[in-house]
């Protein structure tokens, strides 16, 4: 199972057919629904009732539905997390206190400033 087959899945799912949600990936018709029955082979059971006019989750593809945007939704928050690493917005960050004059109004100079950025 890939990422892709959830993606796919919950556009499917959201978009109420096929069509509609391979407009939304900006893929092939046929493409999704071959991405789709890979989903379905992986899991083990089927997701979707398909017929020439519409298409229903399965109560099987309701569970899935849920687990499959609560995965998208961490996969999303992983990638922002490792950006902000990338920027140095993540981390530890130790800070000492002393008896120096004026040192005690510099560090608070500097926690402030830090908490804005």
């Amino acid at each position: 199972m890939e990422l892709r087959h959830l993606r796919y899945f919950v556009a499917v799912a959201e978009e109420g057919g096929f069509v509609r949600a391979a407009r939304r990936l900006h893929v092939a018709q046929p493409a999704l629904s071959r991405q789709i029955r890979d989903l379905e082979r992986d899991v083990g059971v089927e997701l979707i009732d398909r017929d020439p006019r519409s298409s229903r989750l399965t109560p099987a593809g309701e569970a899935v539905l849920h687990e499959s945007k609560a995965i998208l939704d961490e996969v999303g928050r992983a990638i922002e997390r490792a950006q902000g690493a990338r920027r140095g917005l993540a981390g530890r960050c130790s800070v000492c206190w002393g008896r120096l004059p004026n040192w005690n109004g510099m560090l608070a100079g500097m926690v402030t400033a830090t908490r804005r950025e």
